[in-house]
């Protein structure tokens, strides 16, 4: 079937994106469903910095490639094999595909699947397959999902279906923003009754980790560079902010701290604000030439923990239904998370307002 897609080209291009437009957004064919996939109409796919992260070239991936991961659809054709969905069903894509029975799949959350991370690094779906084509030439999936497009062809892994209630733009940041920084939280930063969380890096993972640890009733201070981040914390219902000079001056420390920047920086920054035998969160991605200082002996004296959580250390078919429940009883109100909605032929100029910082979750609309 031929579907509108957003193709990156080519990795590593000048900014701003708006002028030198890596993404093109154009028409390709999608190959019908094989065994045990699935065929998405996609409703609405949020930009994350993991699309970014491609994008510029911090991670880098084969192209041809059509991005996004972060997304939300109903299903349309059932590959063979396939019958614990059903047609008209909305789903929430999530960018791990999960196997079940490997080493990683074992550890209830804490490793990724190994299955799932081989096929994303090949830019293919878990059983080796391209569905994605161009004038005769495959195109790479992003992380299993491809979500900046029309349709999306994925495994019935890569997809936890959700009630009709959960809007589609909820549903989809539901995926990546929320599973990511509410995973940091809950799976692992394993707050007690009374804990203040610190909250470093205040983009859509963190703003989410903010959302998360205020819906579970805890204090939570929020920190980042950009006041209008800062404000927006507030308004989530942290009971403090700071900029990380702030903090560093202020002495604020707290038992659990999300480092959710994706910077070396903030890392050390985090550390630094780890109370005593506390835990500090790290799931952000930064650059992989990125290293960071931290003082072995602070953690033996004070016996604190740090903890790498990949996509919040989820398990997406047991996460996601009680993100969307706690959304249900009013207790997660995601849709504060999305900034803007846009087109998908704003995409490149979306990429810049990411790198810019000035967004938090930018969510693409389709039109049925």
């Amino acid at each position: 079937m031929k579907i509108t897609g957003a193709v990156l080209e080519e990795i590593g291009r000048a900014r701003p994106y708006a002028d030198s437009r890596p993404i093109a957004v154009q028409e390709l064919e999608l190959d019908a469903p094989g065994a045990g996939e699935i065929l998405v109409r996609i409703e609405a796919a949020g930009l994350c910095h993991s699309d970014l992260s491609v994008v510029d070239g911090n991670r880098v991936r084969p192209v041809p490639m059509l991005l996004g991961h972060e997304a939300a659809g109903r299903v349309e054709q059932l590959g063979e094999g396939v019958n614990d969905v059903r047609l008209g069903q909305r789903v929430v894509m999530t960018f791990l595909p999960r196997c079940g029975e490997c080493a990683g799949c074992r550890t209830d959350g804490r490793l990724p699947c190994e299955v799932g991370t081989k096929a994303n690094n090949a830019g293919e779906l878990v059983g080796g397959e391209r569905r994605l084509h161009r004038d005769g030439h495959d195109v790479h999936h992003h992380l299993g999902v491809s979500g900046f497009a029309t349709h999306a062809v994925v495994n019935r892994n890569s997809v936890v279906p959700v009630d009709d209630d959960v809007p589609a733009d909820v549903a989809a940041v539901l995926g990546c923003a929320v599973l990511t920084g509410g995973g940091a939280v809950i799976n692992a930063g394993h707050p007690a009754e009374g804990d203040t969380i610190i909250v470093v890096g205040l983009g859509g993972v963190g703003m989410a980790a903010v959302l998360t640890a205020v819906s579970l009733g805890h204090e939570v201070i929020g920190v980042d560079a950009v006041q209008e981040k800062l404000d927006r914390a507030l308004e989530l219902g942290a009971s403090a902010v700071y900029s990380p000079s702030e903090l560093a001056e202020s002495g604020v420390r707290a038992p659990v701290v999300i480092e959710a920047a994706g910077n070396a920086r903030a890392f050390e920054a985090a550390i630094a604000a780890t109370a005593p035998g506390g835990t500090t969160v790290t799931v952000g991605l930064p650059a992989p030439s990125a290293t960071a200082s931290v003082s072995p002996l602070g953690l033996v004296a004070e016996a604190r923990t740090i903890v790498g959580s990949y996509l919040g250390s989820a398990v997406p078919e047991r996460d996601i239904p009680r993100y969307a429940q706690l959304w249900r009883e009013g207790k997660l109100p995601v849709e504060k998370l999305i900034s803007s909605h846009i087109s998908l032929d704003e995409v490149n100029a979306g990429m810049d307002a990411l790198a810019d910082g000035s967004a938090i979750r930018q969510v693409i609309v389709f039109a049925e």
